[in-house]
């Protein structure tokens, strides 16, 4: 992947919609532009978790000035990412793509944990480097991320379902405030903390910093009206917590440090932020500049200057797995071979799918650590499932559904979601499994592929289908099994003076 002197970032939030350009200098990011949109995309989540279309509407429309201001980026300088609203709204797929038409870059779901921890990786490099632990929080507008970690390396993640917009809407409707309304909304984040207090006070830390635009705000209101000097504190929470209950309601022209844009959403961020206080027993917390999107822009300085947090969850499952690495690699390279065949010309250090292919093979075989039996489902599973650092939800969803197609009855696949593009990554990846189903070093032999519209073609040496009539009879099978999905395999024997003449023309 080549190097790219600016980097962008987009961050789809419950509250609002951020992008953060910056400059690589040396390693390091240095901001050139922001731009910040006011959606509240979570607000518009009705009871049936679905987005309405007036938020969509709006939130399609800071898009199109987002990617105003993004045109000429390639496209591997650029990531956006969409967080909480997105994760629930039952709704997001066909929204998520025309907002990916509008903006003119792909748009990833991220997990909660995944989110905090690029939480982290911003809020890090922002701070100066020290050698302690340290506790994050940053209350969103749909969810809460708690992280411990030292340096740039997260030890515990955690992602909340509670928000400075949806406790708003929830327990501040219109905006009134009173202390029955408070003491609910604290109760129920302190019941969500309930779940992970003792682990983190178990592993504890030795500075506390909150993050993002709830933080940033209550920091500035408690210095505009003299309730702390910097930083957020329990007695400057407690007289705020106080002085909006007097005012029954978050009141810009009250309220000194106050942005009218804010106020709606306020009282909820401001109670998550006590319950946090009161649960892990903070004092005293530091506020960072830095927010997901500067982790965003972290992460993908990685991924052009390769050092991608998916290669290293990549290959720490094969570990935790414990795959057989030679096959793994065998399989890898005979696909990627495969792939590459049928996409000449390629620019092979840009194409993503490639990139996929490549963790698909590695990662294929991890559900044989379960079970022997329909091991590719086991794989399938783990995979949509368990926490990847680095994947986005849509990155884990199509890895598993390639895994999942790369053996057995092709048919179960159907509604099962797969795009255009992938069926030509799941007949890479079928083909290398077959064809190296032996798992040894033997020497492999002559292939070659080609595909069009109706399906794919596979021409192997006469011979060596004589001598290996269990490979020849799963040939045979896997044109039934692509017969299944309305799509075409061709398996022909060479003679072996074509083949010869074949291996002269390469």
């Amino acid at each position: 992947m080549p190097r790219h002197e600016t980097l962008a970032a987009v961050d789809l939030g419950s509250n609002s919609f951020h992008l953060e350009i910056g400059r690589v200098v040396d390693g390091q990011i240095y901001p050139l532009d922001a731009v910040r949109e006011v959606v509240r995309l979570g607000a518009g989540l009705g009871a049936d978790k679905r987005i309405d279309r007036a938020t969509q509407a709006r939130a399609l429309e800071s898009l199109a000035k987002l990617g105003e201001r993004l045109r000429g980026f390639p496209r591997a300088a650029v990531r956006a990412v969409g967080t909480n609203a997105l994760r629930v709204a039952k709704n997001a797929s066909p929204f998520l793509r025309e907002a990916r038409q509008v903006l003119g870059f792909p748009i990833e779901v991220i997990s909660g944990r995944e989110e905090a921890r690029l939480i982290y990786l911003g809020v890090a490099h922002a701070l100066p480097a020290a050698a302690h632990r340290r506790l994050v929080v940053d209350v969103g507008g749909g969810s809460t991320e708690f992280i411990i970690g030292t340096g740039f390396e997260p030890q515990l993640t955690e992602s909340l379902y509670m928000g400075c917009v949806s406790y708003s809407l929830e327990y501040f409707p219109e905006g009134k405030i009173d202390k029955g309304r408070m003491r609910a909304a604290e109760l129920a984040a302190r019941q969500e903390l309930a779940g992970m207090v003792r682990a983190y006070r178990a592993t504890g830390w030795d500075e506390a910093v909150a993050s993002s635009g709830t933080a940033r705000s209550i920091e500035n209101i408690l210095r505009e009206n003299g309730l702390a000097n910097e930083g957020l504190t329990r007695e400057g929470l407690e007289r705020l917590r106080s002085l909006l209950i007097k005012n029954e309601k978050a009141d810009p022209d009250k309220i000194a440090g106050l942005r009218p844009n804010r106020a709606p959403v306020l009282p909820g961020g401001l109670a998550i932020m006590m319950a946090a206080f009161d649960e892990l027993g903070v004092d005293a917390m530091k506020v960072s500049e830095a927010a997901l999107r500067h982790g965003v822009l972290y992460d993908l300085l990685g991924r052009v200057e390769h050092h991608d947090m998916r290669e290293a969850t990549v290959a720490q499952f094969m570990r935790r797995y414990h795959i057989d690495a030679a096959q793994a690699e065998r399989v890898k390279n005979v696909a990627l071979a495969i792939y590459d065949a049928l996409t000449p010309g390629a620019d092979r250090d840009e194409d993503a799918d490639r990139l996929l292919l490549d963790w698909a093979a590695r990662l294929a075989e991890i559900g044989l650590s379960i079970a022997h039996a329909q091991y590719h489902k086991h794989s399938a599973y783990v995979l949509s499932n368990a926490d990847m650092p680095g994947f986005s939800r849509m990155e884990q969803a199509r890895l598993a559904r390639v895994v999942l197609a790369h053996r057995g009855k092709l048919g179960k696949m159907h509604d099962a979601g797969l795009e255009a593009p992938d069926w030509k990554l799941v007949f890479a990846l079928r083909t290398a499994s077959l064809i190296l189903r032996s798992r040894g070093d033997a020497k492999l032999p002559f292939l070659r592929v080609a595909a069009d519209a109706g399906g794919f073609a596979i021409d192997l040496p006469q011979s060596w289908l004589d001598e290996s009539p269990l490979s020849t009879a799963a040939l045979e099978a896997e044109t039934d099994h692509w017969k299944s999905v309305g799509m075409k395999l061709a398996v022909n024997g060479l003679s072996d003076k074509k083949v010869s003449v074949l291996k002269q023309v390469r």
